[in-house]
Parts: C-alpha cells; sequence; structure tokens
C-alpha cells in the first residue's frame, strides 16, 4: 500500500487539517468535506460520458455529480472534482468550456494528480491499516472487496489504492 501522494505532501497544513477533521470516521463523509471548504455541490443528470465538474459561482464553486452513476462512483468523482479545487483552482473558469472544467479537457498528468488526491481523501494510508488489519486475511487480494465495502468506493479504486495495479 502507498503512503501518501505528493499532492497530499504539497498541501498546506491548513488544507490538510480541515481534510483531517472529516478523516475520523470511515466511510469518509466527502459531502460535508466539499461543504467546509465552502464549496456547493448539487447531484444532477449529466451527458453521458461525463461524471462530474467544477465550476465558479458568483460566490465561489460549484462541484455538480452526475446522478445516473452509482453511489462509490459519485463519491470518488466528488473527491475527485475537490482535488481538482484544491490542486488547479486556478485553471478553473479560465475560458476551458466556457468557465466548466470538465475531467476529459485536462492534461492526463493533472488528471492522475487528482486521482491521487482523491484516494488519499476517501482512502486514508492510517485507516486503510487499520481497517486491513480488522479483516485478518492474511491475502491482501482476499481484503479488496471488504475494504471497498468498508471505504465506499470501486474495488479498482481500491486495487490501486492498495498497489495491486
Amino acid at each position: 500500500m502507498r503512503k501518501y501522494s505528493p499532492e497530499w505532501i504539497g498541501l498546506s497544513q491548513d488544507l490538510k487539517d480541515v481534510i483531517k477533521k472529516h478523516q475520523n470516521d470511515v466511510p469518509i463523509k466527502i459531502g460535508e468535506l466539499v461543504k467546509d471548504f465552502g464549496v456547493e455541490v448539487k447531484i444532477s443528470t449529466l451527458d453521458v460520458g461525463i461524471s462530474g465538474m467544477i465550476h465558479p459561482t458568483q460566490n465561489g464553486y460549484k462541484i455538480v455529480i452526475n446522478k445516473h452513476e452509482p453511489e462509490y462512483r459519485r463519491r470518488f468523482t466528488l473527491a475527485h472534482e475537490l482535488a481538482h479545487f484544491l490542486l488547479h483552482r486556478d485553471l478553473i473558469g479560465s475560458g476551458i468550456s466556457d468557465n466548466v472544467l470538465y475531467r476529459s479537457q485536462l492534461s492526463d498528468t493533472r488528471e492522475a494528480e487528482a486521482n491521487r488526491l482523491a484516494s488519499d481523501i476517501l482512502m486514508p494510508p492510517e485507516k486503510l491499516k487499520e481497517a486491513q488489519a480488522d479483516l485478518m486475511m492474511p491475502k491482501l487480494a482476499d481484503a479488496v472487496s471488504p475494504l471497498a465495502q468498508l471505504f465506499k468506493v470501486s474495488e479498482e479504486a481500491m486495487r490501486i489504492r492498495l498497489g495491486m495495479k
């Protein structure tokens, strides 16, 4: 299992403190965390292939999540869009697709950065290690499904987080 990402390490202590305040319980209450950053969240119908987006509003920022996706996907998308807010705020509203930051229009590098930080937010190493120990499963592969259910993420996201992919 990997430790914290370079994206997490690069965050200011103030930002980390806000995030950590929400990481005491599993699954992480990602909606509450996003609101603590003053970002509005809306669940709505989006075009096929669009999981989420973030855009500026008169009072700050709004993340819109596709309501037609499964809960684990909406949770990761919300964490991913929050990661864009924390890491790439300077790109939001800079003329990219009518002031909306769609994931498909960013570089693979920025997408990977947002994915790594989203994983750190939803699956903090300490909590993941505790949960893994509690399961008492000698084979890591056997722990993927129960850990994914506990953290309310996809098995694919869990495999990546555990360093299995």
